[in-house]
């Protein structure tokens, strides 16, 4: 039968379509595999810093150092005029990042060696150095062979890094002053030789715990001073007099508290410094600890500060806060709540975004605690996710990586009142948003944002684009991570299943590549931590989230957002209370029964794994089911009368249990894998960092012993120096993955894929 030109169209559109569809599956195919040692040299990134004018980017990279054993934290600068980026630092050590307001130089925390005739210490010239680095938590010892956190500065012209600080105490927080020429800064209130000499006469060794504490100091330090100091120095040792004083040479005491400061921010107008407290333990013991504080800089206390001010409390409330920052008003301060309550007795909903109005109170020499005059006003108040991350804009509007599901969209908001305006992006995860800010009265306002973006199959890199109405045009300006696209990834999408109660719950599946909606796959449920998080189209590369290396070696990775996730409203955020493993674990093993029923999980081949809140409700799911073959916990409890007391944030423990140990003890022993562990079959892997004090290693200890016990197979990992972050040596997060693939291999039954 003769043919049409339009059935002779259709049927090469057709051939064409078949034929292009067939290079590219080969085209996938003929991409190898990511291979372990691939997956952990990603680079991550903790920066993303605009400068004033829009015309560059700051950027604090991080990436593993084998051979240091390490990991690399370095800055990088890229410049719109040129397209180009450029190592700024790389002593290896540098981070957090700020630049002045004129734009002429960039400020940053590092713990390398301050050498001041020592070229090789500086940028551009690479000398290995151990990491020394300050030691966080209680009583740091002012060890002098021990590296501690001092701010230097370096011009984004280039040349050397300049240390501008040089005190006993580590920097906890600086800000820049809004004529760029001071830098405020806070450390623990610094001791003198003497005292320093007459307490350990006293205590020796003797760890006093709470004895010992003391709170912090803010300085201010005239930056043309120290540079000018610093010049004038060279090689040259410092006066005795200034190395016993413990403190910076001309640094001025504007302030100080008995507690801890995480952050400092300054007016733009320069007039008013606020600071972010938290307990001097470093461990979140009481919610007032952690709480928003002002110092006024006005009448001459800018630029010569005739004494100590006492601080102005701006909050008394039942919140953790976090993310402090300045609205362009100089009137309002924004900050983050990603624990308790900005509006009334403690709670756990979703994080959220709050400012505070403290003009008012600005101008009092007397008033102390104006904490009950401020009201807190909410913002994305109908947005139903949480605020990951945000950032004010120029014109007074927030722009908020805000999350919705599995996905981390930007949204903005002119006002608190205003309508929510979703910005057209990409679909994935959008973090670590930064704009240009004018800093001064005619100062050119720049459009330009620039982000963090990532989706399961692109990987993170940071993003610049020249307006918030202009997200699907950003180009990128790093590749670091280039490596993974060339290679054969995993494809994902989400999941949705109906709970025991009639929730609908989500989760994250992830297939072995080639094998996308396949049928009938060996299943390993990897359970996220918080449990105020959630799983989903974003990409991430390292020894906590290492689904993408589960699903090469043969696995379909799935991925749940339990109750307790966020996401999905603050309603399903709180249903874990006071339930608090009980109820997601029903989610979850509802979860894996849908996946088995719809024929797409292979009921004789089911693991379980999670670290943190994931190794929490892993070790409490072994313990109501035998259906998993194997079993990968890392720093996750079994109990809740020790975790309560050792853990360093213990409010959302005793919220999600209903109360204190000796307010809910049957709760403290329900909710408890330990009471029911005798039901455990399942082959169970564990790690733990020695120095964990988020989750004890004594949890891991007493779950290897139970299993012990019960002649179960085990096996346990401890990590010297680690915390519960796994942060200080690569290998460690690297060795962790290697035998947790290793262990589901052996008892799940999937032979790893080529």
């Amino acid at each position: 039968m003769r043919k049409s030109p339009m059935q002779r169209s259709i049927l090469l559109l057709s051939f064409t379509s078949i034929f292009c569809a067939a290079i590219l599956a080969h085209a996938q195919a003929a991409k190898p595999k990511l291979t372990l040692d691939e997956f952990f040299n990603s680079v991550s990134f903790d920066a993303v810093r605009v400068s004033p004018d829009g015309n560059s980017v700051v950027i604090g990279a991080e990436r593993a150092d084998w051979d240091q054993q390490i990991f690399r934290k370095e800055l990088w600068l890229y410049r719109t005029a040129s397209s180009s980026l450029v190592p700024l630092t790389q002593s290896g050590h540098d981070s957090a990042p700020q630049w002045s307001p004129d734009g002429q130089w960039i400020a940053f925390l590092s713990e390398r060696k301050a050498e001041a005739a020592d070229p090789d210490a500086d940028e551009g010239k690479k000398k290995d150095r151990n990491k020394g680095g300050a030691q966080k938590g209680k009583n740091r010892d002012k060890d002098k062979d021990k590296d501690v956190a001092q701010l230097f500065l370096i011009s984004p012209n280039g040349g050397e890094a300049i240390a501008i600080t040089s005190g006993d105490e580590e920097v906890h927080a600086f800000a820049w002053s809004s004529d760029s020429k001071s830098i405020y800064f806070a450390t623990r209130q610094p001791w003198t030789k003497d005292q320093t000499d007459e307490h350990k006469k006293d205590w020796k060794d003797t760890i006093r715990y709470r004895g010992d504490e003391r709170g912090d100091q803010v300085f201010r330090l005239n930056v043309d001073e120290a540079l000018a100091r610093h010049a004038a120095l060279g090689s040259k040792e410092a006066p005795e007099a200034e190395k016993n004083s413990g403190a910076t040479p001309g640094a001025v005491a504007i302030a100080r508290t008995p507690l801890h400061i995480d952050q400092l921010a300054i007016t733009r107008d320069g007039q008013r410094l606020a600071f972010l407290t938290s307990s001097v333990s470093e461990r979140q013991e009481k919610v007032e600890d952690v709480e928003l504080f002002l110092v006024n800089l006005a009448n001459g206390a800018a630029t010569n500060p005739p004494a100590e001010s006492a601080p102005i409390r701006l909050t008394r409330n039942a919140a953790v806060e976090i993310g402090m920052e300045w609205a362009p008003d100089n009137r309002h301060l924004f900050f983050q709540v990603n624990l308790g309550s900005a509006e009334g007795k403690y709670e756990d909903p979703q994080p959220r975004l709050y400012w505070v109005d403290a003009v008012d109170v600005s101008n009092s020499k007397l008033e102390t605690d104006a904490s009950d005059k401020r009201q807190a006003q909410r913002w994305f108040a109908d947005y139903p996710g949480e605020v990951v991350s945000y950032t004010s804009l120029p014109d007074g509007s927030v722009l908020c990586g805000c999350r919705n599901g599995t996905e981390v969209e930007f949204v903005s908001q002119a006002n608190p009142k205003a309508a929510i305006v979703k910005r057209e992006g990409w679909h994935g995860a959008y973090e670590r948003p930064d704009a240009a800010q004018e800093q001064s009265p005619g100062q050119n306002k720049s459009p330009r944002i620039a982000f963090a973006y990532s989706a399961t199959q692109r990987p993170t890199e940071v993003y610049l684009a020249d307006g918030v109405d202009k997200l699907a045009q950003a180009r990128p300006i790093t590749a670091f991570n280039k490596l993974f696209t060339k290679r054969d990834l995993p494809q994902a999408k989400p999941y949705r299943w109906t709970s025991d109660d009639g929730t609908s719950v989500e989760g994250w599946l992830m297939y072995p590549p080639g094998k996308f909606e396949a049928k009938n796959l060996p299943m390993f449920v990897f359970i996220h931590g918080g449990p105020q998080d959630a799983d989903g189209d974003h990409f991430e590369a390292d020894w906590y989230q290492w689904d993408r290396l589960a699903a090469t070696a043969g696995w379909l990775v799935f991925e749940p957002n339990y109750r307790g996730s966020t996401g999905y409203g603050d309603k399903f955020a709180l249903q874990i209370v006071p339930e608090m493993v009980s109820r997601p674990g029903k989610d979850i093993l509802t979860g894996v029964d849908a996946l088995v029923k719809d024929g797409i999980a292979d009921a004789n081949h089911l693991t379980i794994g999670g670290y943190s809140y994931g190794g929490y409700m892993t070790n409490w799911l072994i313990t109501q089911t035998t259906r998993f073959k194997a079993a990968v916990t890392g720093a996750g409890a079994v109990e809740n009368v020790a975790n309560w007391g050792n853990d360093d944030t213990t409010f959302d423990d005793a919220y999600f249990l209903g109360g204190l140990p000796w307010q809910a003890p049957d709760r403290y022993r329900s909710e408890a894998a330990i009471f029911q562990i005798d039901k455990v079959r399942t082959p169970t892997h564990m790690v733990a960092g020695a120095d964990d004090v988020r989750v004890a290693v004594l949890e891991d200890y007493l779950l290897d012993r139970a299993l012990h016990e019960l002649n179960i197979p085990a096996d346990l990992l401890i990590f010297p120096g680690e915390g519960h972050s796994l942060d200080k040596n690569p290998w460690h997060g690297k060795i962790k993955v290697r035998e947790e693939l290793k262990w589901l291999e052996k008892y799940g039954g999937v032979k790893a894929a080529n």
